[in-house]
């Protein structure tokens, strides 16, 4: 698969889906799905590093996923604390972020997380951010209620809250909105992920499941986002006129 390595979208977010239905038609546990699929993130990490993506942001576990069987969650989280490898971090240049109700998790994994991204916080190549214990609902709802604080503090005027106020008080304040969202597994919702950094997001759903994922995968989704024309609400002869505008 042949892509433009001239417009590789500067930030990526997928929702990696499948790793249980994986296991389970190979008649396996739902946790060595999820451990094949830590493998996967580990290889399109480095395949995004190496194409120039500056943003690879990765819904990891939602807050709705608490739901599920206890002994898959405490898998889940032991993988997080086994599997995030800092001295990789180092030596690619990668800057390591989460997102997420991080105070719901267990002590073991917020410790990890924050001895990585202290660690990491210098780096430039390129931002990976995991979204855990996260939903966008938990996030535009805790941002509202400090929004509410601030008002009734007397800090905060009506008119003082614009897109870009709302914009900077999100848990992604620190990153650009999602260029391409790519949803593995066969799925075609977002699942209350990035609703509101999403508004002009490229989707890309493919039925490979997330262990699948490879690097033809990866291509096939930036291929099809090089097709489409991101118009941001203006028509199709007005970004025509603005690139003649930008050539000159």
């Amino acid at each position: 698969m042949n892509i433009d390595i001239h417009n590789i979208p500067p930030h990526i977010a997928i929702i990696m889906d499948g790793n249980g239905r994986w296991a389970q038609a190979r008649g396996l546990a739902r946790s060595a799905g999820h451990v094949e699929g830590v493998e996967t993130v580990k290889r399109i990490t480095d395949l995004c590093g190496h194409l120039g993506v500056k943003y690879l942001t990765l819904y990891t576990f939602s807050n709705e996923n608490w739901n599920r069987p206890a002994e898959e969650v405490e898998a889940l989280m032991n993988l997080f604390v086994t599997q995030l490898e800092d001295q990789v971090l180092m030596e690619n240049d990668i800057r390591f972020r989460v997102i997420g109700d991080r105070e719901s998790l267990p002590e073991s994994v917020q410790k990890r997380m924050n001895e990585c991204m202290e660690k990491t916080r210098n780096n430039k190549t390129m931002t990976v951010t995991c979204a855990l214990s996260y939903s966008s609902r938990w996030e535009l709802t805790e941002m509202t209620r400090r929004v509410a604080k601030d008002a009734i503090d007397g800090k905060l005027k009506p008119e003082d809250i614009t897109e870009e106020y709302i914009s900077n008080h999100l848990e992604t304040n620190f990153m650009p909105d999602p260029d391409l969202l790519i949803r593995t597994g066969g799925e075609l919702r977002i699942s209350n992920y990035l609703l509101w950094q999403c508004a002009y997001t490229e989707f890309y759903f493919c039925d490979t499941f997330w262990p699948d994922f490879k690097e033809e995968d990866l291509h096939k989704a930036i291929a099809s986002y090089q097709k489409r024309q991101r118009r941001f609400g203006l028509t199709e002869a007005q970004i025509e006129e603005k690139l003649k505008g930008e050539k000159k």
